[in-house]
């Protein structure tokens, strides 16, 4: 028979990951000579994409940030990046199906696309499909290493799997890899895995 795990109220799966613009690796040994910006400029500047227009919109939650994904598509601007963030905008308005082909869309243009295999892995979440979320939470830690909210809810549905001992591994590599306030919103699910770990291996 089945361990049941306690899941504390905080090990909720974490949220939808946005893609950002990625910025061009800095010189390390150049000086920086021009302090930076504090505040964001939000009017368009004749040089600044489609890709990145839309980006700004959708900081602010403005639903013109989806029209302006799908020019950018269009216009073949940052066309993965465009169809992972659409989705992500399609799956909080409740567009399941559409969510779903924006980010498969992204794995076309980009199959290593880290953020698009997170996001699937959340949807298929909420779906309760654990196999396939675990399968893109899995590939999205393989693509980014660093990512610490995909190994969260990775443990989670590890747990819900009954893979008990790959859960507690990867919750403590969630641990690793987030401040240490964030790492004791862990603690409880994890104590919880342990305990139920070891039920299972004395019965």
């Amino acid at each position: 028979m089945g361990q049941i795990i306690k899941f504390p109220v905080q090990a909720a799966k974490l949220g939808y990951r946005r893609v950002r613009k990625r910025t061009k690796a800095e010189n390390p040994d150049q000086l920086v000579l021009f302090s930076q910006p504090t505040a964001q400029i939000l009017e368009f500047l004749p040089d600044l994409g489609r890709f990145e227009q839309a980006l700004m919109f959708d900081e602010r939650g403005d639903l013109k940030a989806a029209q302006l994904y799908r020019r950018a598509i269009e216009e073949q601007d940052c066309v993965a990046d465009a169809y992972c963030n659409l989705g992500i905008i399609e799956s909080k308005q409740g567009n399941t199906t559409k969510a779903f082909d924006c980010f498969t869309n992204t794995l076309k243009y980009d199959p290593r696309h880290s953020e698009a295999h997170y996001n699937l892995g959340n949807l298929y979440f909420d779906l309760n499909d654990y196999r396939l979320a675990q399968i893109h939470y899995e590939m999205a830690a393989q693509v980014d290493p660093t990512f610490a909210n995909v190994y969260f809810n990775l443990a989670l549905v590890q747990a819900i799997n009954n893979e008990l001992a790959a859960a507690v591994s990867t919750l403590t590599t969630y641990k690793e890899l987030v401040p240490e306030q964030d790492g004791r919103n862990a603690d409880e699910l994890l104590h919880n895995l342990k305990k139920s770990l070891a039920a299972a291996k004395g019965s």
